[in-house]
């Protein structure tokens, strides 16, 4: 990424005469809006829709000023959708750089493939703007880091898109574990089942005519367009996405080390593999990983490609304590005796996520509002980064143990790996020449 100052010389000239899409009535709505936070969502293929549910149901303190995407197909999509939900016109850029130069825009969504995370949400922050990062915040852990350092130094906000952190019934759930209802909470295991199909063995092709294939990989290296990447596929190849162990295992894992009330192990050991289908996908269908805190553990089982389901569900957590168990889930908790029988459960009447790749919920409406008000009231966030950056790094690290194939020892301070030069190499990534982030 290129600095501050040569940044803002390179494209001064660019924003001041951007040819954006924008009616007369939306661009007063911007000027006028000193009440509201002005919204560029930026990467709008499919939980971008999300986004825009919740600043929809955000209305009276939030509006889309925005939007942004490399391909203009897809741009082209969500901008019809965004004027169809929201009654106004927002405007449209394919280059993100662009919209970070534009005064009326106070804060970003990114929703992006997995490798502009980090690099996109720290120029936001060089630019003045607040960031809403999906998960996983980073691609790699250096990325993490360096993210929570770019906070604290330009001093905008930044929440990660762990939507549980806000959901009120799970709030309640951790906080009567962390009173004791279940004792001493020792153990939790997460899951998350699924049933991807193959994609295939692609072959290298032209991009399509609409995506800029160049500003799409961005920071990472260079590599040939393939036909089974775009536009979902890249979160199985190890250059841009994170495998399903970040895809979804960042919310389960994180609402276990937030009910154990631990941070970054001492031990982290992965194992698996690609076993049901054999392609082009580069990461496993089938992990099991522990994480060790001495007195206490935390394990991941993610299945891809089975949908066997764990205690009746396919994704979930179960803290186990000295006197009883909860399972916690997008839909509510139940709480079992050390016997394991059902003494209570809480219900939200409809499970609190849907299963489609956009996942748009009251979660994540309530997540927003969160963020939203911390931009306007200065109300504490319910994951900021120095939060969310936990369990993203930690399960980096579990990718890093399965690739190295053996039990990685930690700093508990940051996470960093000790004793293993090889794996420690994993911690950061190459980038294209001239676009590496830094602060």
């Amino acid at each position: 990424m290129v600095t501050r100052r040569e940044f803002l010389d390179t494209f001064a000239a660019g924003a001041a005469g951007l040819a954006i899409a924008s009616t007369a009535k939306s661009y007063g709505q911007i000027l006028g809006s000193n009440d509201r936070v002005n919204f560029a969502v930026i990467g709008l293929n499919s939980r971008a829709y999300a986004h825009l549910a919740s600043l929809k149901e955000n209305k009276d303190t939030a509006r889309v000023s925005h939007v942004c995407d490399v391909d203009s197909t897809i741009l082209k999509k969500f901008a019809e959708k965004t004027e169809q939900e929201l009654g106004y016109a927002p405007a449209t850029n394919r280059d993100f750089r662009q919209i970070l130069q534009l005064k009326e825009v106070d804060a970003i969504t990114i929703a992006t493939p997995d490798h502009w995370h980090a690099p996109m949400a720290i120029a936001g922050l060089q630019a003045g703007k607040h960031v809403y990062v999906e998960k996983p915040c980073s691609h790699n852990p250096a990325e993490g880091a360096m993210l929570v350092q770019a906070q604290q130094k330009y001093q905008k906000l930044v929440q990660m898109g762990t939507q549980r952190r806000s959901d009120p019934t799970i709030i309640e759930a951790i906080d009567k574990i962390h009173n004791g209802l279940i004792g001493r909470a020792y153990f939790a295991n997460a899951w998350y089942c699924n049933t991807r199909k193959s994609i295939g063995t692609g072959k290298v092709a032209p991009a399509p005519a609409q995506l800029d294939w160049d500003l799409w990989q961005g920071p990472a290296p260079r590599t040939p367009y393939r036909d089974n990447l775009h536009p979902y596929n890249w979160h199985w190849f190890k250059t841009y996405g994170t495998g399903e162990t970040l895809n979804n295992g960042t919310h389960e894992v994180d609402v276990c080390r937030w009910a154990l009330g631990v941070d970054f192990p001492q031990r982290v050991t992965a194992t698996g593999g690609r076993y049901h289908f054999k392609d082009d996908w580069q990461f496993y269908d089938t992990l099991v990983t522990n994480f060790e805190y001495g007195d206490r553990l935390i394990s991941w089982d993610g299945k891809c490609c089975q949908g066997m389901k764990h205690f009746g569900r396919d994704r979930g957590s179960v803290i186990m304590g000295t006197t009883g168990s909860m399972i916690i889930d997008p839909g509510g908790y139940e709480v079992y005796d050390l016997k394991g029988n059902k003494t209570s459960e809480v219900k939200v009447g409809k499970a609190n996520e849907a299963a489609d790749l956009v996942g748009s919920d009251s979660m994540t409406v309530i997540h927003f509002a969160n963020f939203i008000a911390g931009v306007r009231k200065g109300e504490k966030l319910n994951a900021p980064i120095a939060i969310g950056n936990v369990a993203v790094t930690m399960l980096q690290l579990s990718n890093i143990s399965w690739e190295v194939n053996r039990e990685l020892q930690l700093d508990t301070k940051d996470g960093q790996i000790q004793n293993d030069a090889e794996a420690m190499k994993m911690w950061g990534r190459e980038y294209e020449n001239g676009w590496a982030p830094h602060i």
